[in-house]
């Protein structure tokens, strides 16, 4: 009998603790997929304002902001030159 009560008492903690095990994988689930909608809309956000730049920039008109055009073009070598060499 005493065999019996044992068993059940172990079947009973291991339930439990299986419960536990699922409830703590589904909190954690809920909460990966909540941060996963937070980042994308973090992310719509900061495309949104990308592109509102760039609309911006090439919309532009720069001669009547006061800019002009160049007055001399200088090329540069087509081989790097750098301190490393």
């Amino acid at each position: 009998m005493s065999f019996c009560i044992g068993t059940v008492a172990v079947l009973l903690i291991t339930y439990i603790g299986l419960i536990a095990v699922v409830m703590s994988y589904a909190v954690l689930t809920i909460e990966f997929s909540q941060s996963v909608r937070n980042n994308k809309a973090e992310v719509a956000v900061l495309e949104s304002r990308y592109l509102a730049s760039v609309a911006r920039t090439t919309t532009t008109d720069y001669i009547s902001a006061g800019y002009a055009l160049p007055t001399a073009t200088t090329f540069v070598r087509a081989e790097s030159v750098t301190a490393l060499r």
